[in-house]
């Protein structure tokens, strides 16, 4: 984050604007409040500040009052990453750059920025492993300033040359081109090098995102496309462009600094902030820079150290890797839910939480009319528990996830994650999963992802948290090798589609005590049916050594030495720490070599052997979608474990109270009117 120099005594700055913008978007202004600011409207003194917003329209009216009255300016603009779509859309932005010695992207005035790059030592190693996780993190999410595009939308076949067009009066561009009427020549020219450079080789314009969003024209037209040069207006990541490029050229884009971190060196054709420090080819060098340095060099100074982070889940300041979190779950959610989504056998109560998950771009609509939801155009989705998977082609499945609540659902509570699953649903093994496919693509990890799987592995363990997070008390178990049986539901829909000759609680028992005549059995009850809201009682007491109904699962892990299960997901929360595990059932966690099985896995399709981390992130970071209880915002995994482990969670609405206490009397009467 930007250092900030306050007076003697700790005052804030006060810091004057002239610019409506500063007044209408109260983001920009928290910021700058959590920055020590304090925001005037008024006359300013010499000791006070002056803010402009970069080389806008309205920027004169600051340096006209700046210069009058002695002050200081602070130049202030959006910071690398911002958004979906450009500010204009109305979207907030995750940072700003605010720099007290000019403007970033103009080369007239040496800015902190390039002062900061020609000067910080940047040899910290702690900083540049930060930076290299996080240039892996922006491309292994496709995270650029704008994401409104999809990963999976088609880029032409690699091998081209790549020419990035820009906004046209950009302000970048004007900075690069001081002389009134050359910005249209110097892309000119620049597409003209593309070609005389690379004899042959297919050339591709780049559109800019507020050119095919209709907001302003770029430099290139149609007319452009000539020959072997073609010009690309959709939207697609500019990560997969990079990746398929031979070669980049530019003026001043951000998609150039972005190249660099690809491992190119862009051909560039103005003076932007990343160029003149080896890590590019500079039509026209700026003299004072002379430094070279490494790409992570460059991203850590413009990324992590000189931005003003913020989080948007706590209202506060914050550092690079959390704005990389909170984008990338916000874009996630607008990629996969533009198009809008109509819901069926979605119980009332739940369509509260899945508008908060599914419904912050385009308004979530319910029918349970299949011929209304194939007509409505929106994507398809049905409660997978209401519906067998090889009904309602073309419907996506949806379920709680695998870190879901500190309460049940059977309560009422609301999940803090879902899975979408458009194949079928994970614990359905008669067909495929996405979670099937995501785990068996998670065999190879980057040295990023897996250790993010292990921080998180060791957060759940450390933390004790599991799907519902119950707690509970700790038993005195007896001496010996302890074997915990977990009961479920009777009919829970994991058992009766995951399971063929042992489906009871019951028979699970008989076959661990036959297989472990001389162990400690221990049988914890599935938590619904201890709540009485649903079947699958036994008498377990003369199979088990111990019954086990109000302790806390997690503690009993740490307690026993095997977990016999059908399906339980309790037996992958035993695998997260490092206890043996036996299936009888076929589990979405089966079948890849990760637990001892005895029942009958799709062993065609789950030939993969992934690691345990591999596994974990699988199942707990590609596969679910979460939302932050306390701000209502898409967030991460690492966000709720958080909130989880620190009980920072909401209490429960009086709705969903009064709709628990009558599921409840409902179920405990039901057999009056069987």
């Amino acid at each position: 984050m930007s250092d900030l120099t306050t007076k003697a005594g700790g005052t804030r700055p006060r810091l004057f604007y002239f610019n409506a913008g500063f007044l209408r978007q109260r983001r920009l202004r928290r910021i700058l409040t959590l920055a020590g600011y304090d925001l005037r409207l008024g006359k300013p003194s010499a000791e006070d500040l002056v803010a402009v917003w970069g080389n806008a329209d309205t920027a004169h009216r600051g340096h006209a009052v700046a210069a009058a009255q002695g002050c200081d300016l602070l130049r202030v603009e959006d910071a690398f990453l911002r958004s979906i779509h450009p500010g204009r859309a109305g979207e907030p932005p995750l940072g700003l750059l605010l720099d007290s010695s000019g403007l970033h992207f103009d080369p007239a005035t040496q800015s902190d920025l390039e002062q900061m790059l020609a000067t910080h030592p940047l040899d910290d190693s702690a900083l540049m492993r930060r930076a290299r996780r996080a240039i892996a993190r922006l491309q292994d999410a496709h995270l650029s300033k704008y994401n409104a595009y999809s990963p999976e939308a088609p880029v032409p076949e690699p091998g081209y040359v790549l020419v990035i067009d820009q906004a046209r009066g950009d302000a970048s561009v004007r900075a690069s081109t001081p002389f009134e009427g050359t910005d249209r020549p110097r892309f000119q020219e620049m597409l003209f090098c593309a070609q005389d450079e690379h004899p042959g080789a297919r050339v591709i314009i780049k559109s800019h995102p507020e050119d095919h969003a209709g907001h302003r024209p770029g430099y290139y037209t149609q007319a452009d496309a000539k020959g072997r040069v073609e010009l690309l207006d959709a939207a697609v990541s500019p990560w997969a462009l990079l990746e398929g490029a031979i070669a980049v050229y530019t003026v001043s884009s951000q998609m150039g600094f972005e190249a660099i971190l690809c491992g190119h060196k862009p051909r560039v054709f103005g003076q932007p902030f990343y160029a003149g420090w080896g890590l590019t080819e500079d039509e026209f060098p700026v003299a004072r820079r002379q430094r070279r340095l490494t790409r992570a060099q460059l991203f850590a100074a413009a990324m992590i150290l000189y931005p003003t982070w913020y989080s948007p889940y706590d209202d506060r300041l914050c550092e690079l890797e959390e704005v990389i979190d909170a984008l990338e779950a916000e874009t996630r959610s607008w990629r996969q839910d533009r198009a809008g989504w109509i819901a069926s056998g979605m119980r009332l109560w739940k369509r509260r939480p899945l508008q908060g998950f599914f419904g912050r771009h385009r308004r979530l609509r319910f029918s349970d009319s299949p011929k209304t939801a194939r007509a409505s155009g929106r994507n398809w989705m049905i409660w997978a528990g209401r519906t067998g998977t090889g009904q309602h082609p073309g419907a996506h499945r949806v379920e709680d996830g695998f870190l879901r609540s500190r309460g049940l659902g059977a309560d009422l509570v609301p999940p803090l994650s879902l899975v979408v699953d458009r194949q079928g649903i994970y614990y359905d093994p008669g067909q495929p999963s996405d979670l099937e496919d995501l785990i068996a693509a998670r065999t190879q990890l980057t040295s990023e992802q897996k250790q993010r799987a292990e921080r998180l592995t060791q957060r759940l363990v450390q933390d004790s948290l599991s799907k519902y997070n119950l707690g509970g008390t700790i038993p005195n178990l007896p001496e010996g090798h302890r074997v915990l049986v977990v009961g479920q539901v009777a009919d829970d829909a994991s058992v009766r589609l995951g399971c063929e000759k042992v489906a009871t609680n019951a028979d699970l028992l008989r076959v661990a005590r036959a297989a472990n005549p001389e162990a400690v059995l221990v049988y914890k009850p599935h938590p619904d049916v201890i709540a009485g809201l649903r079947n699958g009682t036994i008498a377990a007491e003369g199979l088990a050594d111990v019954v086990v109904t109000d302790s806390d699962p997690m503690a009993l892990l740490d307690m026993v030495h095997e977990v016999w299960t059908m399906t339980s997901l309790l037996g992958f929360e035993a695998l997260l720490r490092g206890v043996k595990v036996t299936t009888l059932g076929a589990p979405f966690y089966a079948g890849w070599g990760l637990t001892n099985d005895m029942g009958a896995v799709p062993v065609a399709r789950r030939r993969a052997r992934p690691s345990l981390m591999g596994l974990v992130h699988a199942t707990l970071i590609d596969y679910p979608r979460y939302v932050d209880p306390v701000s209502g915002l898409p967030c991460q995994i690492e966000l709720v474990v958080d909130r989880l482990a620190k009980d920072d969670i909401p209490p429960l609405g009086t709705t969903n109270r009064t709709l628990a206490k009558l599921q409840g009397l409902l179920s405990t009467y039901a057999h009056l009117w069987r």
